[in-house]
């Protein structure tokens, strides 16, 4: 998948946001950090233990300049259903987005052929709406909200420090990298 460093395409959708239904669009994405997280449904088993996780790290997100739009080709009114309903979805604050269409699903290349369904999948869109990094994983799998938080701080160092680079298993105030001919071979 060549989809690192590429611009997010245009979409238009209904969200459920902290009780209200909202238009979005790729527009509200420029200018800041955004998560995009998709999930295969709404009512299933694994998806809301990862939607809870990052329910629970979504205000430290925001306080990093995140917003976190979560993705299932089910519609903005089962994603309210489900939050009405469900004691771990009900603390999501962020945006759940009904992609019926699969417009969303299709331009970040998950939607799972002949299903109707996005894989699981996360995706890490900086201020200029383009692509930094990207996580999909096989159905059983569930995703920790612990790395993706690693994985935006790794992110915004980078793009704020230019000429470093953050090696494996980085955390906020560890040592980076300057890449130079007088690193090759001695790492």
């Amino acid at each position: 998948m060549g989809i690192i460093n590429s611009e997010i395409k245009p979409f238009n959708a209904t969200a459920f946001k902290q009780g209200e239904f909202v238009e979005i669009s790729e527009a509200d994405v420029k200018g800041k950090w955004a998560v995009f997280f998709f999930y295969p449904a709404d009512f299933t088993f694994v998806c809301p233990t990862e939607l809870g996780d990052v329910a629970d790290k979504y205000e430290e997100l925001q306080k990093l300049g995140v917003e976190v739009f979560s993705v299932s080709t089910d519609t903005h009114f089962t994603h309210k259903a489900w939050h009405d309903s469900s004691e771990t979805i009900g603390k999501i604050n962020y945006y759940m987005v009904g992609d019926q269409t699969g417009t969303i699903t299709n331009n970040f290349g998950v939607m799972r052929e002949g299903q109707g369904l996005a894989d699981r999948a996360t995706f890490l869109v900086d201020p200029d709406g383009v692509i930094q990094a990207m996580e999909i994983t096989a159905e059983g799998i569930g995703r920790d909200a612990d790395d993706l938080m690693r994985k935006v701080k790794a992110a915004q160092y980078v793009r704020n420090h230019p000429g470093e680079v953050c090696p494996a298993k980085w955390k906020e105030g560890e040592a980076t990298l300057a890449p130079s001919l007088d690193l090759v071979g001695k790492i």
